[in-house]
């Protein structure tokens, strides 16, 4: 099973609701976004993590972290946590739709799903399928070979809305788009509407069950 770094992902603590008091972080890994969290506020935060490796570390940093794929016999407690995490998981689902469902059922009434997922629309990514005429499968980053379901902004809240969720707040993070190339400048200048979702690597999502 593939090995990932010890990423904190600082950039997504925003968006977890400063009235969480208990939270779970699907696809923990060694638990670093959840350390995060823990350092900076009073929270529990647990961890389901599929790669028992991966899962000792992050149990030495989380409250309770659980071995186990995220699916319907996901031995978690129904109705029990403020927000379930999704930082870069969802697009290695064949089924996303039915993880957001379960996500659902784990979630206190008032709870919201919080989730990071990748933009095939980010414009690097763009220009490597026009320019190349390909789709290089990489280790890490937008077309990480592992991803089984590619986003763009427009498919992320289609995704939410068809699995029940209002989405709340839906902002584009790790802006990555400005070079010293004066075409993609003036083609930013010009096309900005069309061209806004391109700039970002991801999107962040808080959403909630309807």
């Amino acid at each position: 099973m593939k090995n990932y770094p010890h990423n904190p992902r600082q950039n997504m603590h925003a968006f977890i609701p400063t009235s969480a008091r208990k939270v779970v972080d699907i696809g923990c890994n060694t638990g670093a976004f959840g350390e995060g969290l823990k350092n900076t506020r009073s929270i529990e935060v647990w961890g389901v993590e599929p790669n028992a490796n991966a899962a000792k570390l992050a149990s030495q940093r989380l409250d309770n972290v659980i071995v186990s794929l995220f699916d319907a016999d996901v031995p978690l407690p129904d109705a029990t946590f403020d927000v379930v995490i999704f930082n870069d998981v969802l697009e290695h689902f064949a089924e996303p739709w039915n993880a957001l469902r379960i996500a659902a059922r784990k979630l206190r009434p008032g709870g919201c799903v919080v989730a990071s997922i990748p933009n095939l629309r980010q414009i690097d990514n763009l220009i490597h399928i026009l320019k190349d005429k390909d789709f290089h499968y990489e280790t890490m980053g937008i077309r990480d070979r592992t991803h089984l379901r590619f986003f763009t902004r427009k498919s992320i809240l289609r995704l939410f809305e068809e699995s029940g969720y209002r989405v709340e707040i839906l902002e584009g993070i790790n802006e990555e788009w400005w070079t010293s190339s004066i075409w993609r400048r003036f083609g930013f200048r010009i096309f900005k509407d069309y061209l806004e979702d391109t700039k970002y690597i991801q999107f962040a999502v808080v959403a909630f069950p309807e």
